[in-house]
């Protein structure tokens, strides 16, 4: 009898499912450079709306979604701030700079969490002819490399109350955004309010194949259309794609709950089995980071560990090991995956 293999590495490892392939096969296309693609109009209108802004408009990737907005708001010579940990700096391959000519700054913060006060200090708001201008300060939320932390609304309005004040502006890394609205109950345009530009993503925790979106008044996302034609985004018939975004906010939403309540779970059973690996308080929404150290392990020693057994994380530096939780992982998986882990720490006496 064969072992199943527990895929927590991301949660972009989602496949699409047999609806959402039928919701795909039977979009309406069109040819979406030439804005003509009516799936696609229905889906940039639909998150508009959900987000309180004006437009929107339909990326291939992420990345994509997160750089096009960034140059909205600088260009080369200014500067970009944002925490140390965030995924625009991360993970974007110095997209900023290469493309754009963007440089930017961080400053520290516990698991993601924006500190207000140290963002408002980092920045320069006219920096005039002898230092960098700040142009945007860049929040994530949930917060990836932070375990998918949850930003508290009322430091997101006080930043966008501070930053509107000096003509900085400010962009919404919101990749899992929908993990965020899940577990706070927080309404999605509530948080839309407090950012100039809002990116998100239907190929994580939704379950889409492909597909992010920028979010911003109507005249950013004209010149956004433009970049992303420039930067080879442009997409032609894509509205079969469009349509799996369509459906999974239609069908996968609420169910997001079901990911964190699991990734809770294991951490609750891990950290009765190894105190100091993890503190279950912190597991806010579908991301479990492990201090790999805490158990006389690195990052990468754990997860080649628990791959042994059967169960997929992520290294995500010399100390941690992520694990994702996603729709393609249920109960069953998620015993499984709490029992490699509890045996794997329980057995190095962590």
């Amino acid at each position: 009898m064969t072992v199943p293999v527990v895929d927590l590495r991301s949660d972009t490892l989602t496949r699409p499912t047999r609806e959402m392939r039928a919701a795909m096969v039977d979009a309406e296309v069109g040819d979406d450079v030439y804005g003509e693609d009516p799936t696609v109009a229905a889906l940039e209108a639909w998150v508009a709306a959900l987000l309180g802004h004006e437009a929107a408009l339909f990326m291939p990737t992420g990345s994509m979604a997160n750089q096009v907005g960034l140059r909205l708001h600088a260009g080369p010579g200014q500067e970009v701030i944002t925490d140390h940990l965030a995924h625009v700096l991360r993970a974007e391959l110095g997209a900023a700079a290469a493309f754009s000519g963007i440089t930017t700054r961080s400053w520290v913060a516990d698991r993601g969490l924006l500190d207000v006060d140290t963002a408002l200090a980092v920045m320069v708001p006219d920096g005039g002819a002898y230092q960098v201008s700040t142009a945007c300060v860049v929040v994530e939320n949930t917060h990836n490399f932070g375990g998918g932390t949850v930003q508290p609304l009322a430091d997101l309005r006080r930043l966008r109350e501070a930053t509107a004040a000096v003509g900085v502006g400010v962009h919404l890394d919101g990749a899992r955004l929908w993990n965020a609205h899940v577990a706070s109950g927080v309404a999605l345009a509530d948080y839309g309010a407090c950012a100039d530009t809002v990116s998100v993503c239907l190929s994580k925790g939704l379950g889409a194949p492909v597909g992010s979106l920028l979010v911003a008044d109507a005249t950013r996302i004209g010149q956004a259309r433009v970049w992303r034609k420039r930067l080879g985004g442009g997409m032609r018939q894509v509205g079969m794609l469009a349509a799996a975004g369509l459906y999974a906010l239609d069908h996968h939403l609420d169910r997001l709950a079901d990911d964190h309540a699991r990734a809770r779970r294991v951490a609750e059973a891990v950290a009765l089995v190894a105190p100091g690996v993890v503190d279950p308080a912190t597991v806010e929404t579908n991301i479990l980071v492990l201090d790999a150290a805490a158990a006389g392990r690195t990052g990468a020693e754990l997860a080649t560990a628990a791959a042994e057994g059967g169960v997929l994380g992520y290294p995500m530096g010399p100390r941690h090991t992520r694990f994702v939780w996603h729709l393609d992982v249920d109960d069953e998986l998620t015993d499984r995956a709490t029992d490699v882990l509890t045996d794997l720490l329980r057995r190095r006496g962590a």
